[in-house]
């Protein structure tokens, strides 16, 4: 596969650059209008949800049944609209049947904006959760994703202790959603322990008073504390991060968190003392109630008893001095759990504390994507003055008898524009764009990473990069040829969200008129090498930037390698496409291969009907004197099509057996209707039938 590879990949022009050097973080997203709050000088919107006793919405309040007040003071109502979210108007109660275990599964497309029902971002508190919350987290999210996600949904699983890479690609790709949650691992060096109440140390210090100075216990608890309240911060740094890579979403949107809450308070002989955490979730709270997020909080120690004596607490011990270590075992826990409630109540989410079944929450976290009122007032100009800026507290009443109401509860004096328009460098855009979970769409771009295995440099992924020239600025030179500049940036993630690999680097594009008219109709492609030490599961990620317009395009790709020594397993699919004149002239031997655009049919992936698609991928590691079978499958809108019998693979010829070369085609019919499909091919021994491999690969059909 790899020369087979290699005689493809042709560079189609000379390209100089230089490298970017490190440059911090984005602190802001782009510019964006937001549909659901605004904080403006000239109008404070946010958005109410209001339901009936059994937790129905209700849909037919008027703004008379309203009313507002900011800093106690009543508001006078000058916007007020029903929102009924084309995610919520379908029915999402609607279980999916669950999956035959036998079956050979069927890949998911990409879903098309319009098609998104439902959009949700589930994340796991790693930083802080317990070694036995971990087990309980990742089966819960194993069973949602095999049997509630439904057609439409679109879901990132995401970890707070993951980094930048860790902002996984928002999907409907469960086979990607599983593979993530796989990877969800307990943190030793985390806030949680091993269990979700931890042993008392009877031996720590009760009080800090002069006299314990020096104690090492106090060192310890020190130390402790001050380990604890940098993973706190760290856990909302991640969360501030998500939520503004979810600003460019329209609509009300949901975060999911999976955690055991934060302390506030340090216990201090008996006295409770705030510390910066405080701080750090009011800010988190006013930066999702500007993206509008709402935070639905899972506590999944479910229903503890925190003032109870564990198994390896000694019984003798920690009842001294009254029972103080039991006291402040129990404040922490409610502590903990006051901020999970904070972070719903403030950003009009919901709160499923104390409950021992995570997995019904989440299911009720998902489906209140409900429908919302919009409310709206002018402000007085006097709270966005910058020296007096600070922390507004709303109250939203509804006047009919009966009802509950859940809202955005305050806001800092800080105008949106003022956030959102402040200077970012060029590299810090593409950075923004580069790890955001949503990417960018100025510049049009695909990619293709190829998974390869030779048998002397190992596993490598040859990514195939399409840029869209006509999203790129041509100028004419004085010499008469065509010039244009991108700077080119692309990261690979492992399935831990390390880096594994960075590339960045400015090209300049020179080019006659020729070549210059190519490049316009064709388009370009750029290839990218990358090795790989470890299988498992990883993120390609490139940004591409103009800089004479500064537009910016940002595309990601999930990919998984195999272990091709364990078992038998398929490389990616190499495309190109024929005419059936070009089809009946390649099956003599008489139409020259060269001329098919073999790395535009395989990157870009858009064929007309009634034409001939040809696919070469390989086998690796088949069990030895076993026949090997492929059967192969179109799929569109997640059915299969057109099903072919299993065929067996030819292996005369063939000087590796371990890597079987192998050549698929696929009649695209005059009638094939245009749209998104799939191609996907099953490799398996007819005598091991449960033991199979599967690729595919997603392509366009176009008129």
């Amino acid at each position: 596969m790899k020369s087979c590879i290699l005689t493809f990949l042709t560079f189609l022009f000379l390209l100089s650059f230089s490298a970017f050097a490190q440059v911090p973080q984005p602190d802001v997203p782009p510019d964006q209008d937001d549909d659901v709050v605004k904080i403006s000088t000239t109008l404070i919107q946010i958005d109410a949800v209001v339901t009936d006793k059994k937790g129905n919405v209700v849909t037919d309040l008027t703004a008379n049944d309203f009313e507002i007040y900011q800093n106690g003071k009543k508001q006078d109502i000058s916007n007020f609209s029903f929102v009924q979210s084309n995610k919520s108007a379908e029915k999402t109660n609607i279980q999916p049947p669950k999956p035959d275990k036998n079956a050979i599964p069927i890949p998911t497309a990409k879903l098309k904006p319009e098609q998104v029902r439902r959009t949700y971002a589930l994340v796991v508190d790693d930083l802080g959760l317990s070694f036995e919350s971990i087990y309980y987290v990742r089966e819960a999210l194993k069973k949602f994703i095999n049997e509630q996600v439904l057609d439409g949904d679109l879901v990132a699983i995401i970890r707070t202790g993951g980094g930048i890479g860790a902002l996984q690609s928002f999907t409907s790709d469960k086979r990607q959603l599983l593979a993530n949650i796989s990877k969800i691992k307990w943190n030793p060096q985390g806030r949680g322990g091993i269990g979700i109440f931890n042993p008392i140390d009877p031996t720590a210090p009760k009080t800090n008073t002069p006299n314990n100075e020096g104690n090492s216990k106090d060192y310890e608890a020190a130390t402790e504390e001050y380990r604890n309240e940098n993973f706190s911060v760290g856990t909302l740094g991640a969360l501030n991060y998500i939520i503004r890579g979810m600003d460019t979403l329209p609509g009300r949107k949901s975060l999911v968190l999976f955690s055991e809450g934060f302390q506030t308070y340090v216990q201090d002989g008996g006295m409770r003392t705030s510390n910066r955490i405080a701080d750090a979730l009011r800010f988190l709270a006013d930066r999702a109630n500007r993206s509008a997020v709402s935070i639905y909080t899972l506590d999944p120690r479910g229903l503890g008893v925190p003032g109870m004596a564990n198994a390896e607490d000694d019984i003798n011990d920690i009842f001294g001095n009254g029972g103080l270590a039991l006291e402040n075992r129990r404040n922490a826990s409610f502590d903990s759990q006051q901020t999970l409630r904070y972070l719903a109540e403030e950003t009009g989410g919901l709160a499923y504390i104390n409950q021992n079944n995570i997995g019904k929450g989440l299911r009720k976290a998902v489906n209140d994507q409900s429908d919302y009122y919009l409310l709206g007032y002018q402000p007085d100009e006097s709270i966005f003055d910058p020296k007096k800026a600070k922390y507004n507290n709303l109250e939203i009443k509804v006047t009919r008898p009966g009802l509950k109401i859940r809202y955005r509860s305050g806001f800092y004096g800080i105008a949106d524009e003022k956030i959102k328009n402040l200077p970012r460098t060029p590299v810090q855009k593409m950075i923004y764009a580069l790890t955001s979970p949503f990417g960018a769409s100025e510049i049009k771009l695909n990619l293709y990473p190829v998974f390869q295995n030779d048998a002397k440099s190992g596993d490598s992924v040859e990514a195939l990069i399409y840029i869209d020239a006509k999203s790129l600025n041509f100028t004419k030179e004085a010499d008469g040829n065509w010039k244009a500049s991108i700077d080119l940036m692309a990261m690979t993630f492992g399935d831990n969200g390390i880096q594994k690999s960075e590339l960045a680097k400015n090209y300049s594009i020179q080019a006659d008129e020729k070549i210059h008219q190519l490049l316009i109709d064709k388009g370009l492609i750029y290839s990218l090498s990358v090795p790989i030490k470890k299988t498992g599961a990883y993120q390609f990620r490139v940004a591409v930037r103009d800089t004479k317009t500064d537009k910016i395009g940002a595309v990601s790709q999930f990919i998984e390698i195999p272990n091709t020594k364990k078992r038998i397993a398929l490389s990616n699919l190499i495309l190109s496409n024929f005419t059936n004149a070009e089809w009946e002239k390649a099956k003599t031997g008489t139409f020259n291969t060269d001329d098919k655009s073999v790395l535009f049919d395989t990157t870009l992936r858009q064929f007309k009907p009634n034409t001939i698609l040809r696919f070469d991928y390989v086998i690796y590691n088949p069990k030895p004197n076993a026949p090997v079978e492929i059967q192969t499958r179109l799929i569109k809108d997640d059915k299969v099509i057109q099903e072919e019998k299993p065929a067996a693979v030819k292996t005369d010829g063939q000087t590796d057996l371990m890597r079987l070369q192998a050549v698929g085609v696929l009649t695209l019919g005059k009638n094939l209707e245009p749209g998104n499909y799939l191609l996907q091919i099953i490799a398996s021994n007819p005598n091991e039938p449960k033991k199979f491999a599967m690729q595919y690969v997603e392509f366009e059909v176009i008129k």
